[in-house]
């Protein structure tokens, strides 16, 4: 019995060591993934692909100074002008706003310019400005509002302009301020 058991299992030992084990990924691997040629060819690709370095060409908009601005804002002179500070209605709470302004947040820019105008009122309770208007956009410090105007003019405005200076030089040069109230 003891000789019989060793001879069964030295032959399972045998058959094991002469059959070699398939293993089961090669077989998940392969529906996984078709071919090893896109793979393989990958690192060479990136020296194929052409990048283009030329800078598309942009529209320079009419830039405000603060002079003019306050002027305009003072007179109460811009029935053809729409001012638009487009930073967080937090950032307005915190500092106020240029008078007159309007505000339709960067953040939110991109769909109100492309919205129907009954959305656009229930949006932010006023009117979407009409496109025979000029936008003049300003932000905090300006690089929003040149987004803003990028986005504005993309939309169909015709009239876009931004004042680079925008509210750090407004409140720097002590500009009237309208405080700006939670709802």
């Amino acid at each position: 019995m003891a000789s019989r058991r060793i001879l069964v299992s030295s032959a399972l030992r045998a058959s094991a060591a002469v059959r070699p084990a398939r293993p089961i990924f090669t077989i998940a691997a392969r529906t996984a993934r078709p071919s090893l040629a896109p793979r393989a060819f990958a690192p060479f690709a990136k020296s194929l692909r052409n990048y283009s370095v030329k800078e598309q060409p942009t529209k320079d908009f009419k830039k405000w100074e603060f002079e003019e601005l306050k002027k305009l804002v003072e007179d109460g002179t811009h029935d053809n002008i729409v001012i638009v500070d487009v930073r967080e209605p937090y950032e307005l709470f915190e500092t106020g706003k240029i008078p007159g302004a309007i505000n339709i947040p960067i953040t939110t820019a991109v769909q109100s310019f492309h919205i129907p105008e009954e959305d656009f009122e229930e949006m932010y309770g006023f009117e979407r400005p009409s496109k025979d208007k000029e936008l003049l956009f300003y932000c905090k410090a300006g690089v929003r509002a040149k987004s803003a105007a990028h986005l504005a003019e993309h939309a169909g405005w015709k009239k876009v302009s931004d004042y680079p200076g925008s509210w750090l030089d407004w409140a720097a040069q002590n500009g009237p301020v309208e405080s700006v109230k939670r709802s």
